[in-house]
């Protein structure tokens, strides 16, 4: 495929999107995915590939330095179109994982705002961003098996890899919802908040991220990716490296000198 097909084929993916909208707040320096498909705002089997080249754009765009997915109408998703699912086709099945896994690959952190549910794909979704933060009646879970079949989005082993493998096959092969406050507890999220404080929250939260400096966020980021799965002494290197690289980078320099001034350092620009 040559690079004006690839430009044409992300083209035509993007030319007809359909309960999905991407809102832009350059105060803020953050971009927001929103599911906009009420009342429960189903994902579509299209709406995958389109996901992953929205969250791709904005880890492109130099005005956004944050990243929040949610839903609208008070709701994250109830999971994918399951009564359309049976009339796609059998090519691009394997790879629905890879486009769930679009926050994980971002450089830049992604916030996945949680209300009432987030089921199936959804919930796949959100396991990879990097922060998960949800509302006090949230419910979350993959419930695959109550339809014949299993998540197949990265949804068994991303939950494995945050809960330990037995609270996930109590979940999944039970396909048991799991409740805002064990999701807190079994480290799923990483703030649960009262009905009515999510946007207070998440506006807290974008705003520390967006703050901090990016090159060592996107590459702290990238290490800890590799935590999950990567040999012990196969992580250190990484990091390793990753620390001679910003050893010398102005963030670090502008870090030291605001410590030993005794200021704050100011990261805006870096």
């Amino acid at each position: 495929m040559t690079v004006n097909d690839y430009a044409k084929q992300r083209a035509d993916l993007l030319a007809d999107i359909d309960g999905l909208r991407v809102e832009k707040n350059t105060d803020k320096h953050v971009g927001t995915l929103i599911f906009d498909r009420p009342p429960m705002n189903i994902i579509h089997f299209k709406n995958r590939a389109q996901i992953s080249a929205l969250i791709e754009a904005m880890d492109q765009d130099p005005e956004i330095r944050v990243i929040v997915i949610r839903g609208a109408n008070g709701i994250f998703s109830s999971g994918g179109d399951i009564a359309g699912f049976l009339k796609e086709p059998r090519d691009g099945m394997s790879n629905m994982a890879d486009h769930m896994a679009a926050p994980e690959r971002a450089r830049k952190p992604v916030i996945a705002a949680i209300e009432k549910f987030a089921l199936g794909v959804s919930f796949e979704l959100s396991l990879a961003c990097d922060f998960r933060i949800a509302t006090e009646g949230s419910e979350m879970g993959l419930p695959e098996i109550g339809l014949g079949t299993i998540p197949g989005s990265g949804g068994t082993h991303r939950l494995a890899q945050i809960i330990g493998i037995g609270r996930a096959k109590n979940a999944i092969m039970r396909g048991r919802r799991i409740s805002a406050q064990e999701a807190l507890d079994w480290g799923i999220l990483a703030q649960l908040v009262p009905d009515g404080r999510l946007d207070a929250a998440i506006d807290d939260l974008v705003v520390d991220l967006a703050s901090r400096p990016q090159i060592p966020l996107a590459s702290v980021k990238q290490v800890l990716n590799t935590a999950g799965d990567a040999p012990l002494h196969v992580g250190l290197e990484l990091e390793g490296q990753a620390f001679e690289k910003i050893r010398f980078g102005p963030e670090f320099e502008h870090g030291v000198d605001s410590f030993l001034k005794k200021k704050k350092p100011d990261f805006s620009d870096m």
